[in-house]
C-alpha cells in the first residue's frame, strides 16, 4: 500500500502496461477523493462552449497544486471534471480550492460546477476500492492512472447528492496561475478525432478487462504516432505574435494525456474511420457478452488545455479533449447503452414493444457527432 507521502515509487512508459491490475497499488484508507463535475456540461457543449467546459474541469487541477505548493499528487482530467487523491492533512486545501473553483465557474463561466469530497474509507465500505499506478508520458511528464472502481463510485455518489462540499461564507478567487488554453483546435490528420470510453461492468474481472483494453490499443497502435491527436511538427497559437520552436512543441505534444486509465480507459485519438469501426465492433461484442460499456464520439478536432506549473515551467501538461463534444458526449452515449442494455434483460411488460436504436445524429451546429455502438 501507498504511504501517506508517495505515490507508486515506479512509473511505466508503456501505457499497455498500465492496463495490467497487477501494477495498482491502493490507497490508504485516511486519503481524501475529490471530484468535480460540470452540471449539464453537454447543454454547454451544444451552445459551442467546449473550452468554458474544459477550463472548469481542469480547474481544480490548478487550484489545488497551487495551493498545495506542489502537483506530486494524483489526478485526473475528465474533460467536463476531474478527480485527484490527497492525503488526510489535504483536507483543507481540498476543501478551500473546491469551493473557490466552484464559485469561479459560477461567477466566471456561468457554469454550475457540483464539487464533491469523500474518503477512500468510505469508498471501501461501498465494496470500492481506489488504487493508483504512474504512466511516464515523456521524461518530464507523469500522470495517475486509476483502477478499482472507486472514482466512477464517488462520482455517481456525489451526482446524486451525497459527500457535496458546501459553498464557503466568504467566496475567494482560486489561484489558476499556469492554467490556459493557447492553442487553436487541432483538426484530424488521420480522418477523425475519437473519444472513447471504455469500462468495465461490475462483475468483470480486472483481468478479462485488460485483455479487452489490449486488444484496443493494439489497434490504434499499428498506426504511426499511435494516433497522436496533436500532430509533433506544429501548432497554431491563438496569439498570433507567439511563437514556438520545433523542439519546444514536440515537448508539448509528448507531455500530453491524450490516453488514460480512470476506471476504465479514456483515450482522445487521432484516427482513420476504418480503425474506429473495427474498434467498434470489439466493443459491441464485448458489450453483448456483458462484459463492459461503452461510448465514443467523432469530431473532427481535438482541444487542449495547458497546465505549467509555477517554478517548474519544464514540468507543463497538456490535457486532451475533443472538440464536438469529446468525454461528455461519449459518456452520453455510454450512459444511453448501459439504460439499454439493463432494460433488454427485463421482461418486455408488453408484446410487440419496439426497441430504439443507439445510433446518434448530427447536432447541429456542432462538429462532431455520436457514433454508438449498433445493437446485436
Amino acid at each position: 500500500m501507498i504511504d501517506s507521502h508517495a505515490e507508486p515509487h515506479r512509473a511505466y512508459d508503456e501505457f499497455s502496461l498500465v492496463v495490467d491490475p497487477d501494477v495498482y497499488e491502493p490507497l490508504p484508507d485516511d486519503w481524501l477523493i475529490g471530484i468535480t463535475d460540470v452540471v449539464s456540461s453537454t447543454a454547454a457543449i451544444g451552445a459551442g462552449r467546449y473550452e468554458d467546459v474544459n477550463y472548469a474541469g481542469a480547474s481544480i487541477i490548478a487550484a489545488l497544486g497551487n495551493a498545495w505548493g506542489s502537483f506530486d499528487f494524483p489526478f485526473v482530467f475528465r474533460g467536463d471534471g476531474a478527480a485527484f487523491a490527497l492525503p488526510p492533512h489535504g483536507i483543507m486545501a481540498a476543501t478551500s480550492a473546491l469551493r473557490q473553483v466552484a464559485s469561479f465557474a459560477t461567477t466566471d463561466l456561468h457554469l454550475d460546477l457540483r464539487v464533491g469530497l469523500l474518503s477512500v474509507r468510505e469508498i471501501r465500505a461501498a465494496g470500492r476500492d481506489v488504487k493508483i499506478a504512474r504512466y511516464a508520458a515523456s521524461e518530464t511528464a507523469t500522470y495517475a492512472m486509476f483502477a478499482g472502481g472507486g472514482l466512477k463510485w464517488a462520482e455517481q455518489q456525489i451526482k446524486n447528492g451525497r459527500y457535496l462540499v458546501k459553498p464557503g461564507r466568504y467566496a475567494t478567487r482560486p489561484d489558476l496561475t499556469g492554467l490556459s488554453c493557447d492553442w487553436a483546435p487541432f483538426p484530424s490528420r488521420q480522418g477523425e478525432i475519437l473519444s472513447l470510453l471504455v469500462e468495465p461492468r461490475d462483475h468483470t474481472s480486472p483481468e478479462i478487462f485488460a485483455a479487452l483494453a489490449k486488444r484496443v490499443l493494439a489497434v490504434f497502435d499499428t498506426a504511426s504516432r499511435r494516433s497522436y491527436p496533436i500532430s509533433a511538427e506544429s501548432a497554431v497559437p491563438r496569439d498570433g505574435a507567439k511563437q514556438v520552436s520545433a523542439t519546444a512543441w514536440s515537448e508539448v505534444a509528448s507531455n500530453s494525456d491524450f490516453r488514460k486509465f480512470d476506471d476504465g480507459l479514456r483515450l482522445t485519438l487521432d484516427c482513420a474511420p476504418e480503425e474506429i469501426d473495427s474498434v467498434e465492433a470489439i466493443l459491441v461484442a464485448a458489450r453483448a457478452r456483458g462484459e463492459i460499456d461503452f461510448g465514443l464520439h467523432r469530431q473532427s478536432h481535438a482541444l487542449m488545455t495547458c497546465l505549467v506549473p509555477s517554478g517548474r515551467p519544464d514540468s507543463h501538461l497538456h490535457f486532451l479533449d475533443g472538440m464536438g463534444g469529446g468525454y461528455a458526449k461519449a459518456a452520453e452515449m455510454m450512459e444511453q447503452g448501459a439504460l439499454a442494455a439493463m432494460s433488454s434483460r427485463q421482461p418486455e411488460k408488453q408484446s410487440g414493444q419496439q426497441r430504439h436504436s443507439l445510433r446518434g445524429e448530427l447536432t447541429p451546429g456542432m462538429p462532431g457527432r455520436i457514433v454508438p455502438g449498433r445493437r446485436e
